[in-house]
């Protein structure tokens, strides 16, 4: 496609504009054997109660021994199914910790989004969600590398 752009300018390229997203939640997991972990859940639709359920379920999975999840204030963080799915059971093993109002320094997992925007996924231009998804990957593959990032992002609100 051939764009048009006056002399010494910068071409404008057309597009058009869609609602498509890619929704992701995620946990920075840290304590002995696990140190600097990171465990990430995408998909093309927003996370609603249910999905928070469904990755706190894997979270549970993955790891044994009582788990600490400490997040911010979201109303799916708190909703009715989340509360459902404590008081079936899952209180005996998952604790959950609210951070005060708006309060993004004090949350490890910002860290981590704040670093793969401005780092691993800078200038990249994706195409689709499926490029967007496949980057996306490739750039949590190579943080889970970067322990020394990961401890930094629990470190910078003072968690270790």
């Amino acid at each position: 496609m051939r764009t048009w752009a006056p002399r010494g300018k910068t071409p404008i390229l057309p597009h058009t504009l869609t609602r498509d997203h890619l929704s992701v939640i995620g946990a920075v997991v840290y304590n002995g054997r696990h140190r600097g972990r990171l465990l990430m859940h995408q998909r093309e639709k927003s996370f609603k109660s249910l999905g928070v359920v469904e990755f706190l379920k894997h979270l549970l999975a993955r790891f044994s021994g009582r788990l600490l999840v400490i997040w911010d204030g979201s109303a799916i963080h708190h909703s009715r199914e989340v509360k459902q799915f404590l008081a079936a059971g899952a209180s005996r093993r998952l604790r959950l910790e609210r951070l005060p109002g708006y309060a993004p320094e004090l949350n490890p997992i910002e860290g981590v989004w704040r670093y793969l925007k401005r780092v691993e996924l800078r200038n990249r231009c994706c195409l689709c969600l499926d490029h967007l998804r496949v980057e996306l990957r490739r750039a949590m593959a190579r943080l889970r590398h970067r322990k020394r990032v990961l401890d930094g992002c629990l470190r910078q609100p003072h968690l270790l």
